[in-house]
């Protein structure tokens, strides 16, 4: 996808909206369309700058925001901590996922949908408990599967924010792509 002055009008609006939707208050743990935003970009956007740009550079908007709410005594969430950047290279590994979806069809993005975040899961699950000082979570197998056992519920509504997410992403590309494609055709 070459990126022309409507599609980075269209991505910085998906940016700014994913980064403020994050931040809502009440929104369930793990739903949120960050997931869903680095498929697409690995699955759509040739430029693999932009490709990591997009998710990326929403988190980081999202964290500061956060961090500004944090600061200012409007939310017990710390937009910015020590070991984030794991978190960011967690996020970058799924817009590699996004990379092995050659074909963008229904099926394809249903299935990557359900691999994504269950990439993300094992991935940031497996920081969480490798990064850890073993205080709270012991360095053995049965402290590996407590940490999994306690994301099953970010995985759960991460699985269905995707599914949702994807749907609205790659189904406004596909519009947008369709109505240019009729347009050049005439």
């Amino acid at each position: 996808m070459k990126l022309n002055k409507s599609f980075v009008w269209y991505f910085l609006v998906l940016i700014v909206s994913a980064a403020l939707y994050r931040i809502l208050p009440g929104r369930p743990y793990g739903f949120a369309p960050h997931i869903a935003m680095a498929l697409f970009g690995g699955a759509v956007i040739k430029d693999r700058k932009w490709a990591f740009a997009l998710p990326l550079f929403s988190m980081f908007i999202s964290d500061a925001l956060y961090q500004l709410l944090y600061v200012n005594g409007l939310s017990s969430i710390e937009g910015f901590y020590s070991g984030q950047w794991i978190n960011y290279l967690v996020f970058g590994s799924v817009v590699v996922v996004g990379f092995f979806m050659k074909n963008i069809s229904v099926k394809n993005i249903v299935v990557y949908s359900l691999i994504a975040p269950t990439w993300f899961f094992l991935l940031s699950n497996f920081t969480v408990w490798a990064g850890g000082d073993g205080s709270i979570i012991p360095h053995t197998g049965v402290g590996l599967i407590n940490t999994y056992v306690l994301g099953i519920p970010f995985y759960q509504t991460s699985i269905v924010a995707t599914l949702l997410f994807c749907a609205v992403f790659f189904g406004a590309y596909y519009f947008v792509n369709r109505k240019q494609l009729a347009s050049i055709a005439k």
